[in-house]
């Protein structure tokens, strides 16, 4: 999940936002900078129990199970191209980002156990882990692996000949791994922030309940300084992560849709000359730049939000107070849940645009169809065969 993390993971027992009967009656003085850990107080409970607690248990069925099938499909042989493999990685991102989160999403808003004091402290780092780093950690490789997606077809498209150096199966999972590395490089500064204590407070009718105690790590709070660390965090975070991979993708998609219509007028030419070998390439290309361009923008549309409650952040902590901190986790938790509420569109994409990855599910998982579909075509003159590939005759791709 994307949160605030500076002033909102974790707050004041004097801020929290448990009800009467829940409230942390404090037995200890906290030391300067040190914090309880309180779930309730991260986020709107009112939203989140809906949409985390009662929305995300389905949602978490049926981006497994469309970002598994996309997966095995993709990983056959015969489907195996520098362009799927892109395809492959990000669904496998995409799955991570919410699978990671999820036992805990289900513990806290589903079961209903947030208003209670998490403990032991190994429980802590592993929230925190599991809900936020980790999730930012694959979140972020599919933001990357999204930009390269579009920077791939741009080549194919625009620049053919550089594509047979650049856009070599090696060179994308090179380009893969990269950014996996890249990724866990950004992030992995943040399993060392925090540091959790167990301590003791009264809670309801309980004496020494058993809570985390939570501060800044010593190389943040005497080292770099607080404001230091979280504003080059952030500014890495917000230039990096949101702002210039968005605009490089809607300068590409833009790029991506003027080279379509030139493609297109081609094609009707090449179709007048009934030079129908050239023409039936030129759709294949088509439909596989179309199938890219919307996949991109159905990323754009849940990405470019959360880059501007981001910059909104960034200018609010370092600038100007401008930002009501209430509304932008309640703007952060739906922009969370839309992403995830994105993560199988892809899954009908594909289906509804790639004839050959149509193809291949149902060779996979529904024989029955593929070997009607093959009797009514006869035995060997199949709309698809593994072994001669496909055979298009419709606008759509193969990938």
């Amino acid at each position: 999940m994307v949160e605030f993390e500076d002033p909102y993971f974790i707050t004041n027992l004097s801020d929290s936002n448990l009800g009467a009967n829940e409230t942390w009656n404090s037995t200890i003085n906290l030391g300067e900078g040190e914090r309880l850990v309180n779930v309730t107080s991260e986020m709107d409970i009112a939203y989140a129990i809906p949409l985390y607690g009662y929305c995300m248990p389905f949602l978490l069925v049926i981006t497994i199970v469309a970002n598994t099938l996309i997966v095995v499909v993709l990983s056959k042989r015969h489907m195996r191209t520098p362009t799927n493999a892109v395809l492959m990685a990000m669904a496998l991102s995409d799955m991570f980002t919410l699978l990671f989160p999820a036992p805990w999403l289900f513990y806290m808003y589903t079961f209903g156990n947030h208003y209670k004091p998490l403990s032991p402290v190994g429980a802590c780092y592993a929230w925190r882990a599991m809900n936020d780093i980790i999730p930012g950690l694959f979140h972020t490789a599919s933001i990357w692996l999204t930009l390269a997606l579009a920077v791939q077809r741009y080549i194919y498209v625009c620049h053919a000949p550089m594509a047979r150096t650049w856009c070599t199966m090696p060179n994308v999972l090179k380009g893969v791994v990269f950014i996996s590395i890249c990724a866990t490089l950004h992030q992995s500064p943040r399993f060392f922030e925090l540091v959790y204590e167990p301590t003791t407070i009264r809670w309801g009718d309980q004496n020494n309940v058993v809570v985390c105690k939570v501060k800044l790590a010593d190389w943040i709070e005497h080292g770099l300084t607080p404001d230091v660390y979280y504003t080059i965090y952030f500014l890495f975070r917000v230039i990096f992560v949101h702002a210039l991979p968005c605009i490089s993708l809607v300068a590409l998609n833009l790029l991506l849709f003027k080279a379509l219509r030139k493609a297109q007028i081609k094609r009707n030419k090449l179709f007048k000359e009934n030079r129908k070998g050239d023409c039936k390439k030129l759709r294949d290309s088509n439909c596989t730049t179309l199938m890219l361009i919307v996949v991109v923008t159905v990323f754009l549309f849940t990405e470019i939000p959360l880059a501007v409650v981001t910059v909104l952040h960034i200018i609010s902590s370092s600038i100007k107070e401008i930002l009501d901190y209430h509304v932008a986790n309640i703007l952060i938790l739906f922009t969370n849940f839309f992403i995830i509420l994105s993560y199988p569109i892809n899954f009908a994409i594909y289906c509804g645009m790639s004839r050959q990855f149509r193809e291949t599910f149902k060779e996979l998982f529904i024989r029955g169809a593929v070997q009607a579909t093959r009797g009514r075509n006869g035995a060997g003159s199949s709309k698809y065969s593994l072994v001669n590939g496909p055979r298009t005759s419709t606008n759509e791709t193969v990938l």
